[in-house]
This record gives C-alpha cells, structure tokens and sequence, in this order.
C-alpha cells in the first residue's frame, strides 16, 4: 500500500505541460526534484540516490505518514500540495518520546498587484484559511508562515505605498490567527510587516508567536536585512532589536531565524544556544538568487547546532505596476523573478524531508521527536568541543578599529 506522500506525489508531482517549465517553475514538467527523480528513476537506483540526497533518520529513509481524509479533501478541494513525514529518535530508557508536528504553509499572493491593497489582504487571508484548517484537521502543532504573507513582496521596488500593508502585533492579520489557533490549539508563526506605533511609526520585519490559546507569546525582528541584487530591502524596514528569543511553547522551544539571517552562521548559533529546539526560516527567495543554496544552508544548520529547522519559501511570480532598477546592470523590470517554494524540513541527524512544489501553494508536514536533538548533541559533542572562548576573543577585536588579522607570512615569500 502507498503511503500518504507517495500517493500525493503521484498524483500532483507533474506539472499540466512541461513546455514552459522555465516559466511555470517546474523542473522538466516536475515541480520537485524528487518527483522528477522519482518517476525517472527505477525503484532500486531511487532508494539509493534517495539516500544520498535526503540522508537517513535513525538509520532508515525519511518516512511518509498518513493524514486524515479532512485534510486531504482541502487539499484535493483547493488544489495545494500536501506532503507528510516523520522524523523518529532512538527509544530511550529514561526519557518519554517527545513527537510533535510540525507545518509549513507556502502560498503564492491571491490578487494582483494592481488590486486594491485591502483587496488583496482579504483574499490572502480567504486563501490561507482552508490550508491552515488543513494543518488543523491534520492535527499540527505549530504552523509557520511565509515571510511577509499578508502581501506581495514590494520591499525591493522601493515604493513606499507598499507601507500601508504594515500593521502593529495586535493587528487585523494577528487577530485572524489568534481565533484559528485557539480553535485548533495550535502555535502560529506569522511573519508580518510590523508598524511600531508606539516608536514612530517605524517599521520592522516581524515574526508574531501566537500561543495555542490565541494569546500572544512574543515577536522577533529581522536580524540581517539584504543589500543583493533586487533586495534592497532596507528602504523599509532595518535590522531588528530583539535579539535571538527562544519561544518556550507549550510543544517546544522554538525559534524564528526570518530570511536573510540563513546566511549567516553565527546567526543560526545564537538561537542554539538559547535552547532552540525547532527554528524556523521564513524567506522568500527567487531561483536565479539562491536556490543552490536553499537545500544546504538550513540542513548545515540543523547539523551544526543540534535542532530541527523549517524552511518556508512564498511561491510564484509576483508583477508590480511599475518596473524598477537593481543597481547590478540589468535593464528595469516589473517582477523579482520566481519565487521557488520547495519548502522542507531538515533534522539535527542530517537527514531532511523532499520538498514541497515550486509552483504550487502547499502544507508540509513534520512528526519530530524532539529527543532526537539531546540524542544528536550527545553523539557529536558540538557544545563540548567548540572553543568560544577563542571566537569571543576573535570576534572582540575583529568589531574594533584597530584589528590586524592574524595572519603570519613566510618570510621568503617576498625575496
């Protein structure tokens, strides 16, 4: 019998044409590698490279996990891709297991961009509904959201009339989740254009932490803002105050490492070392900018500091009314590019989920027995072997004026 994830891919995995899959986003008619492989490949040759791509958990391949007929009819309804899997820990002698689920939501925006702007919010919000109840029916836990959902991603045409989406903690998108995660008893991550009303009017780039009984935990501000190509995004909003929060929830400690902040180790540590158990990395990416290092970068960290990590890309290609100019050479155009999706999962064992499409909405969903990070941190000893105390003296005299790397010549290099 085919599992959840199997029959899923089957059915979704190829795209309607697969002569324009340069602009639908698919990979040869395929809208995820793994389905690509999966149907190109026979069983054997598959297992195998499987393996190779996707890492074992606990010595086995990444299992799929049934899901309640509920949730696949939303699926099936409103036509988002829906995957499941399982990550499991070794049975321990003194320790119950600690299996949480976990999900992911990817969505493109609802309107164009030329709509009105409460139009547009309106029908994100009508989008999104039947996927979280999704996530609901499917029992998660604790649900994240792409970066900035509540809107196209304009941060990079340096419009600010895109500003009016912004909206404080308490707001109009915050007050939607707070009923759904009360009725589901679910933790909500949800990524907003934050407006500070209280500081100026000034803006942020916001992760709200909705409590499972619709209370508000707390919020996280964007650590790195990025000056690449098209994102620019520092127009609007600069880098956060609020340093590396661990949310400690009624399913986990968890944290939320937005976007940009992926590239940068020492970023990805800091929550480690708060405690996270789960991080999460809403983003939203284009595929000419990133997407080599989309599958490396969170699966590296979840390696390197012992815990689990959600990465969430927005899908889709996203028109703005008037084109705009990068700074890099390239003439003036209207879109960032696509938005590539493939949203997944990676785990502290190095193994990680197949990813989501790369042109469809879609939940992605996680069991994860949170034992396996304690049981990963006891294996390698990352904490006892790292020497900090050598980086803290680096690293306190590389921030002042007078550093001199430590660099020592071959004295017959110059003679």
């Amino acid at each position: 019998m085919e599992s959840d994830g199997e029959e899923i891919g089957r059915e979704n995995g190829k795209a309607q044409s697969s002569d324009n899959s340069s602009n639908d986003g698919s990979i040869c008619g395929f809208d995820s590698l793994h389905r690509l492989l999966h149907a190109s490949l026979n069983p054997q040759v598959f297992q195998e490279v499987n393996r190779l791509i996707l890492g074992l958990n606990c010595g086995r391949a990444v299992e799929p996990i049934y899901l309640p007929e509920p949730a696949k009819a939303l699926s099936s309804k409103h036509d988002f891709d829906l995957q499941a899997f399982c990550f499991n820990a070794d049975k321990e002698l003194l320790r119950e297991s600690r299996m949480v689920r976990v999900g992911l939501i990817q969505n493109s925006i609802a309107l164009p961009t030329t709509a009105p702007f409460g139009d547009q919010k309106r029908a994100i919000f009508q989008k999104l509904r039947p996927i979280i109840d999704a996530a609901g029916a499917a029992g998660v836990n604790i649900l994240c959201l792409q970066e900035a959902w509540t809107m196209p991603f304009a941060f990079c045409t340096r419009e600010k009339r895109w500003c009016e989406f912004a909206e404080p903690v308490d707001g109009e998108s915050t007050l939607f989740l707070q009923d759904l995660a009360k009725k589901y008893n679910m933790v909500i991550i949800s990524p907003i254009l934050e407006r500070d009303v209280k500081h100026g009017e000034t803006l942020w780039n916001t992760a709200v932490l909705i409590g499972n009984h619709g209370n508000v935990i707390g919020k996280h501000r964007k650590n790195h803002i990025p000056r690449v190509g098209d994102f620019n995004e520092s127009t609007y909003y600069m880098e956060g105050n609020t340093g590396h929060p661990v949310f400690e929830t009624a399913y986990g400690k968890i944290a939320v490492n937005i976007c940009y902040g992926r590239h940068h180790p020492l970023n990805w540590l800091a929550f480690g070392l708060n405690g996270a158990e789960i991080v999460f990395n809403p983003s939203a990416t284009v595929g000419e900018l990133s997407e080599p290092m989309w599958p490396i970068e969170a699966r590296n960290a979840a390696i390197a500091n012992s815990y689990f990590v959600g990465s969430v890309n927005r899908v889709g290609t996203e028109i703005f009314p008037n084109p705009f100019t990068s700074g890099d050479g390239k003439p003036q155009h209207a879109d960032f590019g696509h938005f590539y999706g493939s949203s997944h999962f990676s785990a502290p064992d190095a193994s990680c989920t197949p990813s989501l499409s790369r042109y469809k909405d879609g939940l992605i969903i996680s069991d994860m027995d949170l034992n396996l990070c304690r049981q990963l941190k006891d294996k390698w000893g990352f904490r006892m072997t790292a020497r900090y105390e050598l980086y803290t003296e680096l690293l306190a005299k590389y921030v002042k004026p007078d550093f001199e790397p430590q660099v020592i010549s071959d004295p017959l290099l110059h003679k």
